[in-house]
């Protein structure tokens, strides 16, 4: 029996030598290569912190303890750690373990995250109630340099220093967030890597003054202390945690485990608020990984042997990263934005082509909207793409900055509707109905990969306000025309004319009621099929038009039923005509689990055959 398989709970590990605990290291990282390989996931963010979770989990007492894990997407082995090594295999597949921490799951989950720089205000909020409570146990925040250059970190680090409570930030710093994590803040944290001689000295010192008698031990370390102010500025410029309030340690190295232990150990013994900066490689011990860390962030199944990830065919996202690349070559206005997400959303190629006007701002939504916000009042043309669970972060900035001045920036909604496996903190089923409650926006979702393509050719020479082009996760097939023409904004497309029946489906539940229909022929009846492709400006016309020929209607979206594509469609029917019947088929009222996205739609009720089900009961 392997060392990881005698592990039960975070307790075992202090029953291990040192030299067992490297065994250990090898163990789970093979682990967790292993599974990935099957399940997909994110590798390089959980490669990167073995040592750093055994040390955490060896040093602290976590059945009292609290560790939060920022995004939570660098939690594979705290899984094994805490008694999750039977079920890893399950890992992010339906029914089974979660690829971030979840807390129904398991007790050393103490918050759910899958969003980046959460973790410090969840500690804040941890801190204060152990102190309202009397109870005495730490607090750690374990947060990466691509999480602490978000402002909702700073926020919290302000707070946290300005209330001196016991709490423990461990700094995890592989220099990216999921590509290279851009920003002053990462070279600072550059720099301060490279000055350990400031640190050095000042602990020397201090250890040194202790020997002395407490009369002459106290005055000599407050005009040490005032030295030291001094010393800052020639060793570690401006060293801005300590400034916050924080006693600094580090940077250390994230795979010596020793001397994690070590300073773990004594930082434990301290008080106030303590900052840990540990330096980690992402896609230690995988080297492919290692050297492709963007790629293995968050991968599908692979091959171990050879790192060569499973062939997919065109993707929505790759269709956008195409289609835009040629778009700005032609328009020297458009420029490019995306928030920590070069690769996610399609960017990469126009990184690399039109650098000048590509802008990856960090985990910044709300940044990269405002600055978004300004370039369209300058003339520019803004391209944001941004996953739809990340966008809802931005959510103000939408609305205030963007709609309120009625601007031209482009929404890129990349990852709209069920994603997979990534399960509910990364699911976009909401963004038609927080758009669609917005004034002057348009929105719109694409039947396929050419029509996307048109509505991208569309939104830019838009210029009359904001316009939102929402898609899924997956493949969209082969495009015959890479240069479609425009489409009228707010125009809907008959695909197949019938009776008794309309069928208006938006985006990619199009594809899925073409299914549907075909099912439907074979049984003699014959729907009419609308590709309902803008939720916002709905086709009065057309909708005026269909309202006169039939009196049922079916509306079908990979979005939550509530204030979505149907609800527009119901709220248009009843001032127009009240016998109508609307039935809406949507994303339930929950948050829905992981699993394959065919699978999870299925579940949902929005696969071909549950379509066909609905109509004909309704027929």
């Amino acid at each position: 029996m392997s060392y990881l398989e005698k592990i039960k709970r975070p307790h075992d590990l202090k029953k291990l030598s040192l030299e067992e605990l490297h065994i250990l290291t090898r163990e789970i990282r093979d682990k967790i290569i292993n599974t990935c390989a099957k399940t997909g996931g994110h590798v390089a963010p959980s490669l990167g912190v073995v040592e750093l979770t055994i040390a955490l989990y060896r040093v602290f007492s976590t059945d009292k303890d609290k560790i939060i894990w920022d995004v939570g997407h660098q939690t594979y082995a705290q899984k094994l750690l805490t008694g999750r090594y039977d079920k890893f295999h399950t890992l992010r597949t339906y029914k089974g373990i979660s690829g971030f921490p979840k807390r129904e799951e398991s007790k050393y989950d103490v918050f759910d995250t899958g969003h980046a720089s959460t973790s410090l205000s969840a500690a804040t909020g941890f801190v204060l109630a152990r102190d309202f409570k009397g109870e005495n146990h730490h607090i750690i925040s374990v947060i990466g340099d691509g999480s602490l250059g978000a402002g909702m970190a700073f926020e919290a680090l302000n707070h946290i220093g300005h209330l001196k409570k016991d709490v423990i930030v461990v700094l995890n710093d592989n220099e990216r967030s999921i590509g290279e994590t851009v920003g002053a803040l990462s070279q600072y944290l550059t720099r301060v890597i490279t000055t350990k001689t400031y640190n050095r000295f000042r602990d020397d010192l201090w250890k040194f003054l202790g020997r002395f008698p407490s009369y002459f031990r106290d005055r000599a370390r407050n005009l040490a202390k005032i030295i030291q102010e001094g010393m800052k500025g020639l060793y570690a410029p401006a060293v801005i945690f300590e400034e916050l309030g924080f006693r600094y340690i580090g940077p250390l190295n994230g795979h010596k485990l020793g001397e994690l232990i070590d300073t773990f150990t004594r930082v434990k013994e301290m008080k106030g608020p303590r900052f840990i900066h540990v330096v980690t490689k992402k896609g230690k011990g995988f080297e492919t990984a290692e050297k492709h860390p963007e790629v293995f962030h968050g991968v599908g199944p692979y091959c171990v042997e050879t790192g060569n990830v499973n062939s997919k065919s065109k993707s929505w996202t790759s269709v956008f990263g195409d289609a835009i690349v040629r778009l700005a070559k032609k328009n020297k206005k458009i420029v490019a934005i995306t928030a920590g997400m070069c690769l996610g959303t399609g960017l990469k190629k126009f990184r690399e082509e039109i650098p000048e006007r590509f802008f990856d701002v960090g985990i910044t939504e709300q940044h990269a909207v405002t600055m978004a916000a300004a370039l369209a009042i300058e003339g520019f043309i803004p391209v944001c793409a941004i996953y739809s669970t990340f966008l809802q972060r931005a959510y103000d900035q939408i609305v205030h900055d963007v709609s309120l001045q009625n601007l031209p920036v482009i929404f890129a909604v990349d990852r709209a509707g069920l994603v997979g496996e990534d399960g509910p903190t990364h699911h976009g089923p909401f963004d038609l109905s927080y758009f669609r409650c917005i004034p002057n926006i348009v929105v719109s979702a694409p039947k396929n990969g050419e029509e996307f393509i048109a509505l991208l050719k569309t939104a830019i020479n838009y210029k009359k306000g904001p316009f939102t082009i929402r898609y899924p996760r997956g493949a969209c097939g082969n495009i015959s025309n890479d240069d479609p023409k425009e489409i009228p904004v707010g125009k809907w497309e008959i695909l197949e004319n019938g009776k008794d029946l309309a069928v208006i489906a938006i985006g990619s539940m199009v594809e899925e009621c073409q299914k549907a229909l075909v099912s439907l022929k074979a049984r003699g009846l014959k729907p009419i099929l609308i590709n309902g492709r803008f939720a916002k400006p709905l086709d009065a016309k057309m909708l005026k038009g269909i309202i006169e020929k039939v009196d049922k209607i079916i509306t079908v979206e990979e979005n939550t039923l509530i204030g979505g594509f149907g609800s527009g469609v119901i709220e248009y029917c009843s001032k127009i005509k009240d016998s109508v019947k609307v039935h809406c088929l949507g994303l339930p009222d929950e948050f829905i689990e992981q699993g394959s996205r065919q699978m999870l739609l299925k579940l949902a009720g929005l696969d071909a055959k549950a379509i066909t089900d609905k109509i004909l009961s309704i027929l």
